[in-house]
C-alpha cells in the first residue's frame, strides 16, 4: 500500500512539472513569433522627412547652364536663361527621374534658387536637395551629405582662339598663363593644385563674371567642367575654343547631389540612383543630353 501511494504521487509531481513544462515552451513560442505588422519604408512618399510636405524641393542656381538645364523660361519666371521645370537637361532630367522613383509627380516638384556657393554651406537648408554641378570633396563633405555619384567629370581650359594659349597641348604650358576659374569651385582648386600657374588666378563670383573676364582679356583662360565648356564656346564666346581636358588627379571628380547634413533622404536618393544606373535610365539620360559634350583632347 505505501508503495502505491508513493507510485501515485510521483507520478502526480511529474504530471505537474511537465504541465508547467509546457507552459513555457507556449510562452517561448509566443515571444519568437514574428510582430503582426512590419516597419514602414523609411523611403516610400509618405514618410519621407521634407522641407514642405508632399513635395520634393530641389535647389539650383540661376542661371541654370545648358547642357545640365534646358526649356525658355516662361513669361514672369525667376529663371533667367533655362527653365529647371522643363525636365530638359541632364541634370532637370536626373532630379525628375528620382523624384519619380520616390513616388513624386512632375507638379509636385519645386524649385528654388540656390547661388552656387551656398548649397554646401554648413547650416539648415530650405531644399531637400540641390543639383548643380557640385563636384563631391571632403572639405565640403564636413557641412553637408552628398548622394553617390550621377556624373563622372573632368576639368577642361577654354579660350579665345588664335591667342597663344589655345596651342597649348600639356597642362605645363599653362603655367605662364593667368587663368580664371568660379568662386568656391574644384575648377578653382584644380589651378591651384594641379597646374599652379607662375600669376595669380583670377576669381569671380559667378560662372558669369568668369566668361565677361575672358571676353575682356582680363584672364587667358577659363578653367571649367568640360559639358559646360562646351556649351561656354558654342552660345557665350564667339571665337571660344576648348583647348583640351585635364587628365583626372587622385580620385574620379564626381558630381553629387547635396544635402543638408544628416538628412535621412540621402539614403532613399542613393536608392533611387542605384535603380536608375542598373535600369540603364541614368546612361539613357547621359546620352541625351551630354553624349556630344564629353570628348575633347586631353592635356597631359
Amino acid at each position: 500500500m505505501r508503495k502505491l501511494v508513493l507510485f501515485l504521487l510521483v507520478v502526480s509531481l511529474s504530471v505537474a512539472a511537465a504541465g508547467c513544462g509546457g507552459e513555457d515552451d507556449g510562452d517561448a513560442t509566443t515571444a519568437a513569433e514574428p510582430a503582426a505588422t512590419t516597419e514602414a519604408d523609411a523611403c516610400t512618399k509618405d514618410q519621407l522627412d521634407l522641407v514642405s510636405a508632399g513635395a520634393l524641393t530641389i535647389g539650383t542656381d540661376n542661371p541654370a547652364y545648358p547642357p545640365w538645364f534646358g526649356g525658355d523660361p516662361p513669361e514672369g519666371s525667376q529663371w533667367e536663361l533655362s527653365d529647371p521645370e522643363s525636365g530638359e537637361g541632364f541634370e532637370s532630367a536626373v532630379a525628375y527621374a528620382v523624384a519619380e522613383q520616390l513616388g513624386f509627380a512632375k507638379d509636385e516638384v519645386e524649385w528654388i534658387v540656390v547661388p552656387f556657393n551656398q548649397s554646401f554651406k554648413p547650416g539648415p537648408k530650405d531644399f531637400d536637395f540641390d543639383i548643380n554641378q557640385i563636384s563631391y570633396t571632403p572639405e565640403r563633405e564636413g557641412a553637408v551629405d552628398f548622394s553617390d555619384s550621377y556624373y563622372n567629370v573632368n576639368q577642361s581650359l577654354v579660350a579665345l582662339e588664335g591667342t597663344p594659349i589655345a596651342d597649348a597641348t600639356t597642362v605645363a604650358e599653362l603655367k605662364e598663363y593667368r587663368l580664371g576659374a568660379q568662386i568656391g569651385t574644384t575648377s578653382y582648386k584644380y589651378i591651384t593644385d594641379t597646374i599652379q600657374p607662375t600669376q595669380d588666378p583670377s576669381v569671380y563670383d559667378t560662372s558669369n563674371d568668369v566668361i565677361s573676364g575672358l571676353k575682356a582679356k582680363q584672364i587667358d583662360g577659363i578653367v571649367v567642367d568640360l559639358p559646360t565648356a562646351f556649351y561656354i564656346v558654342a552660345a557665350e564666346i564667339d571665337g571660344g575654343t576648348i583647348v583640351g581636358q585635364f587628365p583626372s588627379v587622385g580620385e574620379q571628380e564626381r558630381f553629387g547631389m547635396v544635402f543638408e547634413k544628416d538628412s535621412a533622404l540621402v539614403e532613399c536618393v542613393n536608392g533611387a540612383l542605384a535603380t536608375l544606373k542598373d535600369d540603364g535610365t541614368l546612361e539613357g539620360i547621359q546620352q541625351e543630353w551630354l553624349s556630344d559634350k564629353a570628348d575633347a583632347p586631353v592635356l597631359e
